[in-house]
């Protein structure tokens, strides 16, 4: 559970899995362009791309939350 709660971690793996490859474009950018987009062709490995590369940032998010959570409602 430490890992999960630890910003080193989850900010290193949004910045290499969460946007490799970097050339031309973040891949996860790419990939929510294409949703946004309609998602037209988008295919079961094109969803489990995007959630591998879009998982890290949940993760940050989940911290983010968490922490603000703590914040205003201390234990």
């Amino acid at each position: 559970m430490k890992t999960l709660n630890n910003y080193k971690i989850i900010l290193l793996l949004c910045f290499t899995l969460g946007l490799a490859p970097f050339v031309p474009e973040p891949h996860i950018w790419g990939k929510l362009k294409w949703i946004a987009g309609g998602a037209k062709g988008m295919q079961a490995m094109d969803w489990f791309d995007t959630f591998l590369h879009g998982f890290p940032w949940v993760l940050l998010m989940r911290l983010v939350f968490v922490k603000l959570i703590r914040v205003k409602h201390p234990s």
